[in-house]
């Protein structure tokens, strides 16, 4: 009981302490701010990597803002969305949560930014069921980053989903390893306009005006690792 009600306190804490973790996004700025992130992570030189591995990519999933804050209790949350692509069309989106958690000393707080490059069927559907845990539900690892795309052909044989962080302004390959994705009924509905499933979700083509600029951003990425 002692150990429940200071989980508790630490929780009170942490929403006190840091209440910009808990504002709720809509599907509209959480498009807007993966655009954003994109094209900031893309203006690094050890991006290169990344583009090739976007470009034979099966679906991209963005977490504009992952916040990771803490006091003793560690605690990780961001909202997101996943596009899938089939014959060069794509298709969605489809928004969920990434959540974790860590014991240890993370004292402070920090906001980092998450593309997920999904490479294979089994990576598309980890974002299908209603929780995946990544590393163990599915094979993720730390994206390739560097001015060429032998690193990013090596990484396909690896992991089904690649995930790269931006932070302060660095950028890198991140490691999820433990962390957990989950559909998020509610931003679908609130997007959609009705309630509907992931899967079939991602089985919509995505035309709508709202999500256009990010698959013009997606692609203009694919077209710079071609001409590589």
């Amino acid at each position: 009981m002692r150990t429940n009600g200071f989980v508790l306190l630490l929780l009170a804490l942490f929403l006190v302490m840091f209440p910009f973790s808990v504002q709720a996004a809509t599907p509209e700025s959480l498009i807007k701010d993966s655009i954003n992130m994109l094209n900031e992570m893309m203006k690094q030189d050890d991006a290169k990597s990344m583009a090739d591995v976007i470009d034979g990519a099966k679906a991209i999933a963005f977490v504009p803002s992952m916040v990771k804050a803490g006091f003793v209790l560690g605690a990780e949350y961001g909202e997101g969305l996943v596009l899938r692509r089939e014959n060069k069309k794509w298709y969605g989106p489809a928004f969920y949560n990434l959540s974790g958690g860590s014991l240890g000393l993370q004292i402070g707080a920090q906001k980092i930014a998450l593309a997920l490059v999904v490479i294979n069927d089994a990576g598309v559907n980890a974002f299908l069921k209603s929780k995946t845990k990544l590393g163990a539900d599915v094979a993720v690892a730390a994206g390739p980053v560097g001015r060429k795309g032998e690193a990013a052909t090596d990484a396909r044989m690896k992991a089904s989903i690649y995930s790269y962080s931006m932070t302060k302004g660095l950028f890198a390959g991140l490691s999820l390893d433990g962390a957990v994705i989950s559909i998020s009924v509610k931003r679908d509905q609130e997007y959609w306009k009705k309630e509907i499933s992931a899967a079939d979700a991602l089985k919509v083509r995505a035309t709508d005006k709202r999500i256009l600029p990010l698959i013009q951003a997606i692609e203009s990425i694919s077209k710079k690792a071609k001409k590589k």
